[in-house]
């Protein structure tokens, strides 16, 4: 038997959530939306009507020379060296370039070392805006039959003056008389017509224009017929 003394265990009630405990909501999983847009892949560019294809031009073959010209102009520069210029090499004519230094020089070596025997013509250029004058001889061979074809032009130039007094400015020119007999008549026309004198010369007198002739020479591009 339980004495007296002792209580009855009182048991607690559960207790009851208050009405400051808030149940736990979950969240609703977020829509994406209306800003966020898919990502779209862009197509491909296609080539458009302007983007023509490349084509590749065909390579450009060296030019042949002609073997036999070219070995005339080689002796000239081997002789020579930077003292002449090939202007050009083509069937049965090869054109040089030279100094009025070396004008003399390099027609003797044309006349004695290649056979060329005499001059054909002799032409004058006016350059006003290079402030020279040309002289270019056109020399051929009656004696060797292998340049039966062949001309070679020689070509150099003199210091042009804006007043010219032919044979009494520096508008000279070493001739090549002593070299070619036939120059002769041509560089005295060439004096006259251009006004270029050529040193050496033996006879330098006007050879188409009256001996007191006092204009331009007739053949430069700044002389004007008076009157007109």
């Amino acid at each position: 038997m339980s004495s007296a003394s002792e209580k009855p265990v009182e048991v607690k009630p559960e207790e009851k959530p208050t009405t400051d405990s808030k149940p736990v909501v979950k969240k609703p999983e977020e829509k994406p939306t209306t800003d966020s847009k898919p990502v779209v892949k862009k197509p491909e560019e296609k080539p458009t009507t302007d983007s023509k294809p490349v084509v590749k031009k065909p390579e450009e073959k060296p030019v042949e020379l002609p073997a036999f010209e070219k070995s005339i102009s080689d002796k000239i520069v081997e002789k020579f060296g930077d003292k002449v210029e090939v202007a050009f090499i083509k069937k049965d004519r090869v054109g040089i370039n030279v100094s009025r230094e070396n004008v003399h020089d390099v027609a003797e070596f044309i006349r004695d070392g290649l056979n060329y025997d005499h001059v054909e013509s002799v032409s004058g250029v006016d350059y006003p805006q290079e402030k020279e004058i040309a002289v270019v001889y056109h020399i051929g061979s009656y004696t060797d039959p292998s340049l039966a074809r062949q001309i070679l032009v020689l070509s150099t130039r003199a210091q042009r003056e804006e007043n010219p007094i032919p044979g009494s400015d520096a508008t000279k020119l070493p001739t090549l008389r002593d070299i070619f007999y036939s120059v002769e008549f041509h560089e005295r026309e060439i004096f006259e017509m251009f006004g270029v004198y050529f040193e050496g010369h033996p006879d330098n007198r006007r050879l188409l224009l009256p001996e007191d002739w006092a204009d331009l020479p007739p053949l430069r591009k700044d002389f004007t017929i008076k009157g007109r």
